[in-house]
């Protein structure tokens, strides 16, 4: 099977875990009324984001659930013969971590803990220190998290795993500083949207990406869920608002008529890339 439907989730999630599974069963109602085969919602849809990213804001924890927990059965028990992908603070412990699963019938199919984390929230989450991807019935995919799109080693690490879709997570709120009065011209939202285009063309693959929406604590979120194309073209976007953006793409066709010419991935030159650790900013 290589046409495929992809539907990324705008909608608002916070503590209460009851009305997030209420909201995310309505919403895989609505996904698949729209035919949908593969499922991304945003980051932290089980309990919630911090409500504070500012450097020694207030911050409150997410529940803490565990990966082999009741609440990521119930998850994967909802998404039956769909793919879901679903943000949640994963508890192994000892640690607490900003993560997403993907789940199908009943059964986890991969666990991402986001590796790159922005100002304050390294104060509730450890970081992950690895980028798998991982097979599922719709094709290879991989799992990103908010901040993560904007660092390209990110993508192209799961890319030249065989990944042929990103499912990118996030819960983006507008700029903190000069935010602009409407959500489409803030700068941090102009950045969102540039990052979710530039990764798909990087790779020449499918991007999913997902956001939160509304308000939680401080943070106002930018929405702009949307599926776009291996050649960086948008194919669904929803408003700043709750939505499903939904598009189908016959996945194998795409990937090889964006790569059959210029291929970003056959013509990398990791012989002369200098990847250390030299001039990082203080």
């Amino acid at each position: 099977m290589t046409e495929i439907t992809f539907a990324a989730v705008a909608a608002p999630f916070d503590r209460d875990l009851e009305a997030c599974f209420a909201r995310i069963e309505a919403i895989l109602d609505d996904a698949r009324a729209a035919g949908a085969q593969v499922v991304a919602l945003p980051e932290a849809a089980l309990g919630g984001y911090v409500a504070d990213l500012a450097i020694g804001g207030q911050v409150e924890p997410p529940p803490a659930l565990r990966l082999d927990g009741p609440e990521v059965q119930r998850l994967a028990d909802l998404a039956g013969d769909l793919v879901v992908c679903a943000g949640y603070c994963e508890d192994d412990g000892e640690h607490r971590y900003n993560s997403a699963v993907a789940v199908h019938a009943g059964a986890v199919l991969g666990n991402y803990r986001k590796v790159h984390q922005p100002l304050n929230e390294g104060t509730v989450y450890m970081r992950g220190d690895a980028l798998e991807a991982f097979d599922t019935p719709y094709g290879r995919m991989g799992l990103l998290i908010c901040w993560d799109k904007g660092f390209a080693e990110a993508a192209r690490t799961l890319a030249l795993q065989g990944a042929e879709v990103i499912c990118c997570l996030s819960a983006w709120p507008m700029s903190r500083t000069e935010r602009a009065e409407r959500i489409e011209d803030d700068r941090w939202s102009k950045r969102f949207n540039l990052f979710d285009q530039s990764r798909a063309l990087d790779n020449q693959i499918v991007w999913l990406a997902s956001n939160q929406t509304g308000s939680f604590g401080s943070l106002d979120f930018v929405g702009q869920a949307k599926v776009v194309g291996p050649g960086g073209d948008v194919l669904a976007v929803t408003g700043t608002g709750p939505g499903i953006a939904v598009a189908t793409v016959d996945v194998a066709k795409e990937l090889a008529a964006h790569r059959q010419g210029m291929c970003n991935l056959r013509d990398r030159r990791p012989d002369v890339y200098r990847l250390g650790e030299w001039m990082v900013p203080a």
